[in-house]
């Protein structure tokens, strides 16, 4: 297994397979079952692959599904729209760049000044690279130390948050933990990223059971709802941008929600 990802491949598949109900996909066979989800030959039947092939792409050995057969695997295991995107990306040849702490353009700096709404921009690893003084007064990022600016490590680790968030914390945490999961997954053995898992892992109870669940979500707009020391409740909707420069640096802005 010299590709991390392979074994990342392996676990997903794992993961997916266990939390599917047996019952109304798969045919009665009077086999007890020893454990949850489908059985390994059965997604194997569904997508209509090998078994052993199957057993290999679970082991995280060294194989390389084609496009079609990623596809037959999610239609088999059910998979949302944002699990099939990933199963394609891990099963994608190639090694990811080794992490570097990127750099915010000036230009986009200034766009981030301009903006009166809280804004601020993150990298690959959702490291805080760039925040307004709206985004400052709302979250508090001017107070927080360098090596603790990462947006994952803020709301699952720093107490503010979880006052800022108030009763839908978990909520917010899992959102996020799942999608991270899909980042996370490309750049495994890079030792800035197993860097933040054990912080992660440290800092916060919760976090090695949502991990574990490897759940896998998209999106990057919704609704918060905030609960502000000196604000009081805040109603935000959001929504984040990718850079045309650089597609691992993204922009947040939070503008007014209905209350």
């Amino acid at each position: 297994m010299s590709d991390p990802r392979q074994k990342a491949l392996g676990d997903f598949l794992r993961s997916r397979r266990a939390q599917l109900d047996p019952a109304a996909l798969a045919p009665a066979s009077g086999r007890r079952r020893r454990t949850p989800g489908l059985r390994r030959e059965e997604v194997a039947e569904r997508a209509g692959i090998g078994i052993d092939w199957y057993v290999r792409l679970e082991q995280g050995r060294d194989v390389s599904p084609s496009a079609t057969t990623v596809d037959a695997l999610a239609r088999a295991l059910c998979l949302t729209e944002a699990e099939h995107a990933h199963l394609r990306a891990l099963a994608g040849r190639g090694r990811p760049r080794a992490f570097v702490r990127e750099e915010v353009p000036p230009t986009i700096r200034r766009l981030l000044g301009a903006l009166p709404q809280p804004a601020y921009v993150t990298g690959r690893r959702w490291d805080l690279l760039a925040w307004n003084a709206a985004a400052a007064d709302l979250f508090g990022f001017d107070d927080l130390p360098e090596e603790e600016r990462n947006i994952l490590l803020f709301v699952l680790t720093d107490p503010r948050a979880r006052g800022l968030f108030g009763p839908g914390w978990a909520e917010e945490a899992q959102r996020m933990v799942a999608q991270f999961r899909a980042v996370h997954d490309l750049a495994a053995a890079d030792p800035a990223f197993t860097d933040l898992l054990g912080r992660l892992t440290a800092g916060c109870r919760s976090f090695a059971e949502w991990w574990d669940a490897h759940e896998v979500r998209g999106g990057g707009a919704g609704r918060k709802v905030l609960h502000h020391p000196r604000h009081g409740r805040l109603a935000y909707d959001y929504a984040t941008f990718q850079a045309t420069g650089d597609p691992a640096l993204r922009l947040a802005i939070y503008g007014p929600g209905e209350p």
